[in-house]
């Protein structure tokens, strides 16, 4: 078990504020252990049940990706070499053709890649690491009933219906994207806030292990993209894959009978159907409805020194970019980079957090939604894939001048919103240096054609022939 701060004068634990986080999930968990190894007495506060006793856990199950940001956050309360261990290395997203076609296009250099992971058992895993701390108490059943900025009282309404009141000197939101902390902060001036649901709903489907071993190649997050629309698959350590499949609600609705579940797989997933079998397309598609999709962005994320706001309270990101949970990670290693720069003085601690971590988590949320159309159509196109050829060799040529976007998001901390900056200055560069090279090498061709005019008879033999190949061709086609 962890021991708190100790006062080297008595020997004695020192006497700490109180810090209440609500949210038991992802970024909760994470925090209590963060604000426990400060040596604050901290109170986790969640509404649910214990997950590490529930029977069914209830909520979102898309898979995770964890990256850099993540890992780093993970490192510094020592579970890294834990859940990296439980997780599942992907290298490379792999692009699935209707035809059946695989293509393979790698995340970064070699040795790089993203973690499948299981989102429950990491929720457990960080349950169990904030109750080894001595100064740490896990609250269940627990729902916030009220709370006050000015005075840090709140109130929770336990399963049994009775209430229970506590003051904290920092209450940190981890409630997710639908926070009632945040509440609070919709009442008071000068918050802007703003929620967009994307016309796109998600939807999952499980393909079972084929003779006890993964149906697919499992080090790949699989990539079935149909432009308007797309599927994909990530591996767990059971041999299953979780495939989603994100589809504007519209064309979740025009699908009603098992019949139209499997014209749908043929036309556009056909490789799929007998990995995850019909019988269970038929059955699959209509356990559950579509699931919607919220981005939330808002500003600032404290009030006074009583309250913050992190995770998906402060800035919930659709899928995309699997960033959702590293930068609510990382929104927890930051602000211990800022109680260590102003010595845990709140005052200063939270505003100053805010400053720094509103315009990347605002940034964070615009990629993820680019990245969307990237999946599910850019990496359909052929100038996509030849930039993307152009970019790692650039990296590889000039590796601290010219980086790829999504290394700078997934294997570094680079602030997400001078990622996105630096991806707009490459960008331009890298496109002006390809015009400029189109241009010197038609200006070379005309140079050596004006030098050595070829035989215009030749050319004009060569064009017919041209000609009469594509007419055959076309009136084949036809």
């Amino acid at each position: 078990r962890h021991s708190s701060t100790m006062d080297k004068s008595t020997g004695r634990p020192t006497k700490k504020k109180v810090v209440a986080v609500v949210g038991g999930g992802l970024v909760g968990a994470l925090n209590a252990c963060f604000f426990a190894k400060r040596g604050f007495n901290v109170e986790v506060f969640e509404s649910r049940e214990d997950i590490r006793q529930a029977k069914v856990v209830k909520g979102r199950s898309i898979n995770l990706a964890l990256s850099h940001r993540g890992r780093q956050a993970l490192k510094h309360v020592g579970l890294e070499e834990k859940i990296v261990s439980q997780g599942i290395p992907m290298h490379a997203r792999m692009i699935h053709s209707p035809s059946g076609k695989q293509s393979p296009i790698p995340y970064g250099k070699k040795g790089q890649y993203i973690l499948s992971v299981d989102r429950a058992n990491l929720n457990k895993e960080l349950l169990r690491e904030a109750e080894t701390y001595p100064n740490t108490k896990l609250n269940f059943e627990h729902k916030l009933h009220d709370w006050t900025a000015e005075t840090g009282l709140m109130t929770f309404v336990r399963s049994d219906g009775s209430k229970e009141q506590i003051k904290a000197d920092l209450i940190v939101g981890c409630d997710g994207a639908f926070s009632a902390i945040r509440k609070q902060f919709l009442r008071r001036s000068r918050f802007n806030y703003s929620q967009t649901y994307i016309p796109h709903g998600y939807m999952e489907l499980t393909m079972p292990p084929i003779n006890g071993q993964f149906a697919m190649k499992p080090n790949y997050l699989h990539i079935w993209p149909r432009n308007t629309f797309m599927m994909i698959a990530l591996p767990n350590l059971d041999k299953t894959f979780t495939c989603t499949l994100f589809m504007p609600f519209e064309e979740f609705e025009k699908i009603t009978t098992g019949d139209e579940v499997i014209e749908f797989f043929q036309k556009y997933f056909p490789d799929t159907i007998p990995l995850i079998g019909s019988d269970a397309l038929r059955r699959d598609y209509f356990r559950l409805p579509a699931q919607a999709m919220v981005s939330v962005k808002c500003s600032p994320y404290h009030i006074n020194d009583k309250c913050v706001l992190m995770g998906d309270a402060a800035h919930a990101v659709v899928p995309f970019y699997g960033q959702g949970m590293n930068a609510g990670f990382e929104d927890c290693i930051v602000f211990d980079e800022i109680m260590e720069q102003f010595n845990e003085d709140f005052s200063s601690v939270l505003p100053e957090y805010t400053r720094v971590r509103v315009p990347d988590d605002h940034a964070i949320a615009d990629l993820a939604m680019y990245n969307y159309i990237e999946m599910r159509a850019h990496v359909n196109s052929k100038w996509f894939l030849f930039r993307k050829h152009v970019d790692n060799i650039l990296h590889f040529i000039m590796p601290r001048t010219i980086i790829p976007l999504y290394t700078m998001v997934t294997f570094t901390r680079t602030r997400y919103h001078e990622a996105v900056e630096r991806w707009h200055w490459q960008d331009k560069l890298i496109n002006h240096g390809l015009m400029f090279s189109s241009a010197g090498a038609v200006l070379v061709v005309s140079f050596m054609l004006i030098k050595n005019p070829p035989d215009v008879n030749k050319l004009i033999f060569a064009a017919e022939n041209l000609w009469n190949r594509l007419m055959a061709l076309k009136t084949s086609v036809i």
